[in-house]
């Protein structure tokens, strides 16, 4: 949104609980809970963060003030809904809803909300549900800062693009081999690997942290932790820094494959260039979402870099 523009309507995106999924998929509570039960689990924690998540949606109810149209829309239902250009948009749940509804915004700005703090970490929705009323007035009036917060885009040549909060992996649907050609900073080799993984500054606790861990694990199985020191440690990297890095996933060396490049930064306007060499299975998918994923076939370019929008998160000062 533009300065000087004010807000029309209010859109809260909120999740099914887990209580909510298992009922149904097997009909009843009582069921999941004999089934969860039956495997040795405990069903009090689903309940307790069920309820949980039902007394900040309520609390979230009341805060909302009079006087501005609010929409209330279940995560499932975000690929056929269309924001407004001047929606103030509200999640109400973990992280992940942030990076959900992140790919179908253009700059309406989020305001994330945790609703059980005990629970979640926060790191995309800094504001408990016990500040709701008081956060979203602030938000209304354009009081509270906005954090700009780094996506990844590919591009393939025939104009397609998919955009990424946390992360992007280009590889294949099944757990065959990806095979490509890899092109970074004037370097060029054919490669076979488990894919490549493109993480953002706010994905970068995440996959990334992950990959990074394994790395460190291994390097000190066999070299030490004197030599490695705390590489593991060494994932985190700014939401709002102008920078992704990619990782090559278990790559194999062989007469017709390298591993020369496997791990780097992207910043600026540069680019990975990636093209496919799998004839069928290829693909493109962001933010763990397999489901919703582009073709990445023999023949293909796709060009990864940075994307000319960011996530527009509120945050608070401080």
């Amino acid at each position: 949104m533009g300065a000087g523009e004010s807000f029309t309507k209010i859109v809260v995106v909120t999740r099914k609980t887990m209580l909510e999924e298992l009922v149904e998929r097997h009909g009843t509570r009582g069921q999941a809970r004999f089934l969860a039960e039956n495997r040795g689990e405990s069903f009090a924690e689903v309940e307790q963060a069920h309820e949980a998540y039902e007394q900040a949606r309520q609390a979230l109810r009341k805060a909302l003030p009079a006087g501005i149209r609010c929409q209330w829309i279940e995560r499932g239902f975000l690929p056929n809904f269309l924001f407004g250009p001047h929606d103030l948009v509200i999640t109400l749940g973990p992280d992940g809803l942030v990076v959900n509804v992140a790919k179908y915004l253009a700059t309406q700005p989020v305001l994330g909300i945790n609703p059980d703090p005990e629970r979640i970490d926060g790191v995309l929705v800094p504001f408990p549900i016990a500040g709701a009323s008081a956060a979203i007035p602030a938000a209304l009036a354009g009081s509270i800062p906005v954090r700009k917060i780094t996506m990844a885009r590919a591009r393939l040549d025939d104009g397609q693009t998919i955009d990424a909060v946390n992360d992007l992996f280009i590889g294949v649907q099944s757990h065959t081999s990806a095979r490509y050609r890899i092109e970074y900073r004037r370097n060029v080799e054919n490669q076979s690997s488990s894919g490549v993984i493109v993480s953002t500054g706010a994905g970068s606790t995440g996959w990334y942290r992950s990959v990074m861990t394994a790395a460190a694990g291994v390097a000190t199985a066999h070299l030490g932790k004197k030599a490695v020191g705390n590489l593991a440690d060494r994932y985190a990297f700014d939401a709002t820094a102008r920078e992704l890095r990619f990782s090559v996933r278990e790559p194999f060396t062989s007469l017709s494959s390298a591993a020369g490049i496997v791990w780097g930064p992207i910043t600026g306007s540069e680019t990975l260039d990636l093209v496919s060499q799998m004839p069928t299975g290829g693909v493109i998918f962001s933010d763990g979402m397999e489901q919703d994923f582009v073709k990445f076939e023999a023949g293909m370019r796709a060009r990864i870099g940075i994307a000319d929008r960011a996530l527009e998160l509120l945050w608070p000062v401080g």
